[in-house]
């Protein structure tokens, strides 16, 4: 059996009176890319510091490629790679100089003029890091992790206060990671861009791991994992009566019907037939398909963004 990538038992951390991390439990795979998924405030960063050795558990175990950082931290710093939420460049420092300066630290490192390729800033090279775009930068700090060549990659909260062409930009650089074989573990609290990049995810909130799966398996397990929408050009009609003869639950909302269900195709004819029977007149109706957020606020009634 191959030796995971990442193996957390038992993880504690506390500070003060918060229980930033409550008895985690953690195992990645190599190769795969593994979101930590949670609203801010989560533990969602706690858990990666102490994963990449940045501060100590108060109890718990942590194997990182099989090694233990209380005896063989510099073995694991040789064969990982982190790029944290703020990096400290100065701002006239440039892309090739910042890189070639990383790469001084290591005994062995990957050529600047590839690390610029793969994260396509070669046209930036000689830029200051002043100058940079905001995605720029993330793709910068994204080549400055990747180095010394690293197995396992950590990336905090990459693509925060990115906008989406920059988030998309930075997710292709991410599957090229994955594609070369590399372990990579996010942590995120964007829904889209877990379900986007991850093969696993484990959604954490105030420190604990609340569910651990495939995302499509997690969307799976929802109760009812469709909704069909009815949309009214006036306020929404008292759905009572259309719940009893369907035999199915219906939320009023704001000019909405929601109408949970695990088998659509089997809901919209009986729907329909209903509502040409009854002379109900709709503008919309639509089909909206569960994501993780819809995981998270079964499970604690909150939406990731709170």
């Amino acid at each position: 059996m191959t030796q995971p990538a990442l193996r957390v038992q038992g993880l504690c951390k506390r500070f003060l009176q918060v229980q930033a991390i409550d008895a985690l439990d953690l195992e990645v795979a190599e190769g795969e890319v593994f979101g930590i998924l949670g609203p801010n405030g989560a533990g969602k960063s706690t858990c990666l510091e102490m994963i990449e050795g940045l501060i100590p558990p108060d109890a718990g175990t942590i194997e990182v490629l099989g090694l233990k950082w209380q005896h063989q931290g510099p073995l694991i710093r040789a064969r990982m790679g982190v790029q944290l939420q703020r990096n400290a460049l100065y701002n006239k420092i440039t892309p090739r100089e910042a890189l070639t300066l990383y790469g001084s630290y290591y005994p062995q490192c990957l050529s600047t003029p590839a690390l610029l390729e793969r994260v396509q800033l070669t046209d930036k090279a000689d830029d200051y890091h002043g100058t940079l775009s905001a995605g720029q930068r993330q793709r910068l700090a994204l080549a400055m992790a990747l180095v010394n060549d690293p197995e396992l990659v950590f990336l905090d909260e990459p693509t925060t206060g990115l906008d989406p062409q920059a988030r998309h930009s930075f997710w292709e650089v991410v599957r090229g990671l994955k594609r070369e074989g590399r372990t990579v573990i996010l942590t995120t609290h964007y829904m889209e861009e877990a379900e986007a990049l991850c093969d696993r995810v484990a959604i954490l909130d105030r420190g604990r791991l609340l569910a651990q799966g495939r995302p499509s398996e997690l969307i799976q397990e929802l109760e009812h994992p469709s909704v069909v929408e009815l949309t009214f050009d006036s306020p929404e009609p008292d759905p009572t009566a259309f719940a009893a003869q369907l035999r199915q639950p219906i939320k009023a909302c704001s000019h909405r019907w929601e109408i949970p269900t695990r088998d659509p195709k089997h809901l919209l004819p009986p729907l329909l037939d209903l509502t040409k029977e009854t002379g109900l007149s709709f503008r919309q109706i639509h089909v909206r398909q569960p994501t993780l957020e819809d995981v998270f606020l079964q499970r604690t009634g909150r939406h990731l963004r709170d």
